[in-house]
């Protein structure tokens, strides 16, 4: 699941390079607008890429593992229902 996200985060990076470079070394020799409009995008994917690369799935048990502090991991067993292990 990691190596998923991870391949995403990379790939949404590398397209939102691409258009930075591709606006400015080629394209704006043609069209300014359209340089401009892939500038645009490229600003607004790497929150996304941040946000697609930290986003938790409903495979992650996250709120399963034990904090570390004995006191509050018995508190959220005792909320959770969950018998203290021995």
């Amino acid at each position: 699941m990691y190596a998923r996200r991870r391949h995403v985060y990379f790939w949404m990076m590398g397209a939102c390079l691409a258009l930075f470079v591709g606006a400015w070394a080629v394209v704006r020799l043609f069209s300014m607008p359209v340089a401009i409009g892939m500038c645009v995008v490229a600003m607004v994917i790497p929150p996304i890429a941040a946000m697609a690369a930290n986003r938790r799935g409903p495979e992650d048990r996250w709120w399963d593992d034990p904090s570390g502090d004995p006191k509050s991991d018995e508190w959220w067993d005792e909320l959770d229902g969950k018998k203290r292990r021995e």
